[in-house]
């Protein structure tokens, strides 16, 4: 698969995946911070916060989608970077965050969803105060359920990932390993979420594995970028020697 990063070189390569990766991060938390203040409270608290400040939640809508592209984009940045050691596995990493992705993209506009009803006339005409409440906090329940179907693509696609990056021989063995730990933390995750919905606390745990793991190959890339001292050579072989 062509790549727009394949021109560059490895150690620029590392560099641009750590930080699209880390502008994912943190258009993720800001798409997070925007809705919590919104989304909050009782149905009629969130409802009113809705039809007070609509273009908090457009602003979220926005990011969301601007959080998605760039974790493909970082994502295919890795592809690149990694395919020397096993195009096979780099390609399934690859798609497995595609299908992440769009199920992301897609399950924004039930955010959409709940604003158009509170400004659509049809809507507010037809259904009492109490029913179009009902109506909204349908759309965000919807909402947190697809970003919940999007963590079992988001938890596998570390997986390949993580292996890659264990077997590479020019990035650090314990973030390898760090990211297939997250593979399980994150389908623990999903696990819970939709099998012992009233025990999240059981994800804590999880959810700061995954921080851990995905924050710190974003800085490793960013900061350290790789170390090698001769180019990848083999598929499915150590492509590289870590400078002690």
């Amino acid at each position: 698969m062509p790549s727009p990063f394949a021109a560059t070189s490895p150690r620029l390569t590392a560099r641009i995946a750590g930080g699209l990766y880390l502008a994912y991060i943190l258009t993720t938390a800001l798409a997070t911070y925007l809705r919590s203040t919104l989304i909050t409270g009782n149905a009629a608290t969130a409802t009113d916060n809705l039809l007070a400040r609509p273009d908090v939640l457009r602003l979220a809508f926005v990011t969301d989608l601007v959080s998605a592209l760039l974790f493909f984009f970082a994502a295919w940045a890795l592809y690149t970077l990694l395919r020397p050691v096993n195009e096979n596995f780099g390609l399934l990493f690859l798609l497995l965050n595609l299908g992440g992705v769009i199920v992301q993209a897609v399950n924004a506009l039930n955010l959409l969803a709940a604003l158009q009803v509170l400004n659509d006339s049809n809507y507010v005409s037809s259904f009492s105060t109490v029913q179009l409440q009902a109506i909204v906090m349908n759309d965000i329940n919807l909402y947190n359920n697809g970003f919940m179907i999007a963590q079992i693509f988001y938890g596998t696609w570390v997986l390949p990932l993580g292996y890659l990056v264990y077997k590479s021989g020019f990035l650090p063995r314990f973030l390898g390993a760090l990211l297939m730990v997250d593979a399980l933390a994150i389908l623990f995750w999903f696990s819970q979420y939709f099998l012992l919905p009233s025990y999240s606390t059981l994800s804590y745990p999880a959810l700061a594995v995954s921080f851990i793991a995905e924050f710190g190959l974003a800085l490793w890339l960013t900061f350290m970028s790789v170390k090698t001292r001769h180019p990848p050579t083999a598929m499915g072989k150590e492509v590289g020697q870590r400078v002690a």
